[in-house]
């Protein structure tokens, strides 16, 4: 499985690359606009600078002509920029059009198995189920990707399934068990993954030997 960090905070991303394990990024204008006053391009490229490996930036634009539009001038950012499109009927338009000028995208809110679907059919390279929001409406965020993998499986499309919107440990290990290609999450909940009261004991134990 991949570890992306779904963040714009240039120091947990340098402390996430410097542990050796980060695969990649997924951002978008939000989290940007959370480190203050600066250009969203130039942040991403400052971002694309730390991480070896692909970084999702996100088009604001809902109608396909802005979505080209954007997706155009986010490529020319950084060779490791793949755009985030959203799962909607000018998004499915705007990835077949990227995929056929060889545009890295990334399909994001998706919340079901035949969404899904289509943005396979249309080539995204990855599809973003967000499990945590489907938790909270009493589903089962985990059942999402479970039958994501299932429908991929069966007609051998090659998008990855990207699994976001990850609140805790717990949601990666299992994300991980049902065969999700990627897990990303919150810097805080990728250092969790460490936490293990066992793991302290011992540690306390050997120190004071």
């Amino acid at each position: 499985m991949k570890f992306f960090v779904d963040t714009a905070d240039l120091d947990d991303i340098q402390e996430a690359n410097d542990m050796g394990i980060l695969d990649g990024v997924t951002t978008n204008p939000s989290l940007v606009k959370e480190q203050g006053n600066v250009d969203f391009h130039e942040h991403v490229f400052k971002i694309c600078e730390i991480v070896d490996g692909d970084v999702s930036a996100e088009v604001t634009a809902t109608d396909f002509d802005g979505m080209m539009e954007e997706a155009h001038t986010l490529t020319q950012v950084h060779e490791n920029v793949v755009v985030k499109i959203p799962l909607i009927k000018e998004g499915i338009k705007a990835l077949r059009a990227l995929d056929e000028e060889g545009i890295e995208t990334n399909c994001t809110l998706c919340f079901s198995p035949s969404q899904a679907l289509l943005a396979a059919k249309a080539g995204a390279d990855y599809i973003s189920p967000f499990l945590g929001r489907v938790d909270d409406i009493s589903a089962d965020g985990m059942t999402l990707v479970e039958e994501i993998r299932e429908i991929y499986d069966n007609y051998d499309f090659e998008t990855e399934i990207l699994a976001a919107s990850i609140r805790h440990p717990t949601h990666v290990k299992r994300a991980a068990l049902a065969g999700a290609d990627v897990a990303t999450m919150p810097f805080e909940t990728l250092i969790d993954l460490l936490d293990h009261p066992l793991t302290d004991r011992g540690l306390e134990r050997f120190l004071a030997d």
